[in-house]
């Protein structure tokens, strides 16, 4: 399971090298194994995932791999889709979201469900209704979030891909604390539905954390499909990203880089030298990089941030308790934190 990306796998069904049950098998029982002590999978569906492995098509692009599903708006039908929170506890999902039933077209067989903060609110997957997730590389500290889950899995070599989402860096920090490959896609590139149509005003855009370039491009192939309640739409491109990734390099870019916070707070030494690594990396392949601070009111983007994010998470969960006092709460939340 960890000698392969996903696409490497997905090769070896469509020669007939193994079959889609034996990567299932093979996932489930590396995620009992390792599940315990990192907290990364809060929901299996087993006994399902061996029986689609039986009826997956071959040929499909991945063809027979095992992936797992984010706790937040990606819904497997009669699965529960609880958002990391307790007040979701009994909410089952009545069908497939359009991300699941694309990577399932894809032939992609979803073993479970993958732990968050609730909400998808924090940077770091502890949730009190599941717990904390631990960051497989070293316990004591976290995958990151809100993906922090489906990081942890697929750091884990549980599966090689596992869906994952992005408002405020819900991919790219788990792929950064991880080691992982972690894009977020151009807003309307990927799937938001059906039942929404889009997830933060749209700032939240769903794809996956994997541990190769070529996964992300090939999942981001499979993703991309005409979504006619969206609130947002992205042009098609005209190659498949499978193919772009092979191209030469860029010519030589400006790059302006920064190691200062944007809310004027302190940053870790070891961060601070992680960028100017970066930054050195970048001179030698020939960019142009350059300091420079960014002209943003860095704290007044946070707080309309958490607004926004308050504001459409507060008037869903009304329906809870079929009133509106609910949305008041969450904004006296924020303004007495």
């Amino acid at each position: 399971m960890t000698d392969h990306d996903a696409l490497g796998l997905a090769e070896l069904v469509r020669t007939r090298q193994v079959h889609p049950r034996e990567l299932v098998q093979a996932a489930i029982e590396r995620i009992e194994a390792l599940n315990p002590k990192l907290n990364a999978v809060i929901h299996k569906r087993y006994e399902k995932a061996l029986a689609e492995a039986d009826t997956v098509p071959l040929d499909a692009p991945l063809a027979g791999v095992p992936v797992l599903a984010k706790d937040v708006h990606q819904e497997i039908q009669g699965e529960p889709m609880t958002f990391g929170s307790k007040a979701y506890a009994s909410h089952i999902a009545s069908e497939d979201s359009h991300f699941v039933r694309q990577l399932k077209r894809a032939g992609a067989i979803f073993l479970g469900i993958t732990n968050v903060p609730e909400f998808a609110l924090m940077a770091v997957t502890e949730p009190r209704h599941y717990g904390p997730t631990r960051n497989p590389w070293d316990l004591q500290v976290t995958p990151g979030g809100s993906s922090g889950g489906s990081a942890a899995a697929v750091a884990a070599g549980m599966v090689p891909m596992a869906g994952a989402s992005d408002g405020g860096g819900s991919i790219r920090i788990p792929a950064a604390y991880c080691g992982l490959f972690g894009l977020k896609p151009t807003r309307g590139r990927t799937p938001v539905g059906p039942k929404l149509g889009r997830h933060w005003f749209g700032a939240s855009v769903n794809h996956v954390l994997t541990r190769s370039v070529r996964d992300s491009a090939a999942a981001l192939d499979c993703l991309v499909m005409e979504e006619k309640a969206a609130a947002f739409t992205a042009p098609r491109s005209a190659d498949r990203y499978l193919d772009v990734i092979h191209r030469p390099l860029p010519k030589r870019l400006r790059i302006a880089f920064t190691t200062e916070s944007p809310l004027g707070t302190a940053v870790d030494p070891a961060c601070a030298e992680a960028v100017v690594r970066a930054v050195r990396l970048l001179e030698s392949l020939g960019h142009e990089v350059e300091e420079r601070t960014a002209p943003v009111d860095g704290r007044q983007l946070a707080q309309s941030y958490i607004w926004m994010y308050f504001g459409e998470v507060g008037v869903k969960n009304c329906s809870l308790n079929d009133g509106q006092s609910c949305t008041f709460d969450v904004f006296y939340f924020y303004e007495n934190q």
